[in-house]
């Protein structure tokens, strides 16, 4: 039997708070994505809740964000069970071409990478857009916004105003995070598609 640690119950910052919300989301069999694998923490959290059946895409644009995301994977043995493609999120439907249950984006520079390699608003919105064809009735996207560092304010207005204008009848979108923080602290934006 696997025990799950009692840090899942810690909601200091958006990240663990869509940790819970995966957790309440994806269930087994789901298809899901991981749009910026990073260190590999929300591609594993994917595949232990998805892939009993379900298959898991991972996409970076780092190689080094790739390898640790595989070696993550392996250790946890889940090595085979999730797709991972070193390209731009924006390349996602390249590579994915069925309905997907759940789309995480972490934005903004690999932790202890170099932090002028970021994602970028143009990559990230056009990333969006596609994760909105690919979604499930009822499926969710999730973006984590950090916009303490140069140019993350800019993607976070970016992804706001575009996710702002997404029709209330098909897609319910909501902004989450901290009130007893700083402006400029990370939050997070979930989308779900509306079940018809």
């Amino acid at each position: 039997m696997k025990v799950i640690s009692d840090n899942h119950k810690r909601l200091r910052g958006p990240v663990p708070l869509s940790h819970l919300l995966l957790r309440q989301f994806v269930r087994a069999g789901d298809n899901v994505i991981d749009a910026t694998c990073g260190n590999g923490h929300d591609t594993l959290l994917l595949a232990e809740l998805a892939t009993a059946d379900g298959t898991v895409w991972g996409f970076d644009i780092q190689i080094e964000a790739i390898q640790a995301t595989a070696q993550k994977l392996t250790a946890a043995g889940f090595g085979k069970a999730v797709r991972l493609f070193h390209c731009s999120h924006a390349q996602m439907t390249q590579h994915v071409d069925q309905p997907i249950h759940a789309v995480v984006f972490n934005l903004g520079y690999l932790p202890g990478g170099d932090r002028s390699l970021t994602t970028l608003p143009e990559t990230t919105l056009a990333a969006l857009e596609q994760s909105l064809k690919l979604l499930h009735h009822g499926g969710i996207i999730m973006a984590t916004i950090y916009p303490g560092h140069d140019g993350g304010d800019a993607e976070g207005n970016a992804v706001e105003a575009w996710a702002a204008g997404l029709s209330p009848k098909h897609y319910h979108v909501w902004r989450m995070g901290q009130a007893n923080v700083t402006v400029d602290a990370p939050y997070l934006i979930l989308i779900q598609k509306a079940v018809m």
